[in-house]
């Protein structure tokens, strides 16, 4: 599966979209993929300060209930209400209208510690 380039990656399968110093996050094609159908989304609530690699949320599919963790520490700004009632969207589009929440960065260095597109599939091949 080919990564959007531009993004950032965590190696728990959020992306993320950095514009100015607020981020956009997401889970990639690779992990809603894995998981099959969604058919919940719990997100974080709007003012929650999150620090890096935190349980935020949980999505649960079909297959498996997993956590959803934050790539990036900060204030939850907003989330993606259209999942409340369309989970789907996340398997659709993964990286575009199933986007789960934007977080406002803090810290000295925000992203330390994410992965380019090609580190990222280097990484979901290496299993």
């Amino acid at each position: 599966m080919a990564q959007p380039e531009g993004l950032l990656y965590s190696k728990e399968h959020e992306w993320v979209k950095i514009d100015g110093d607020k981020a956009t996050v997401g889970i990639t094609d690779y992990a809603q993929d894995s998981l099959g159908d969604i058919v919940y989304v719990e997100l974080p609530k709007v003012g929650k300060q999150v620090a890096q690699s935190a349980a935020v949320g949980v999505v649960e599919s079909v297959k498996a209930v997993s956590d959803l963790f934050t790539p990036v520490g900060g204030e939850i700004l907003e989330v993606n209400s259209a999942l409340d009632n369309d989970p789907a969207l996340v398997n659709r589009e993964p990286f575009e209208g199933g986007w789960m929440f934007k977080v406002k960065l803090a810290g000295d260095s925000p992203t330390a510690g994410l992965l380019s597109a090609a580190d990222y599939e280097k990484f979901t091949k290496e299993g």
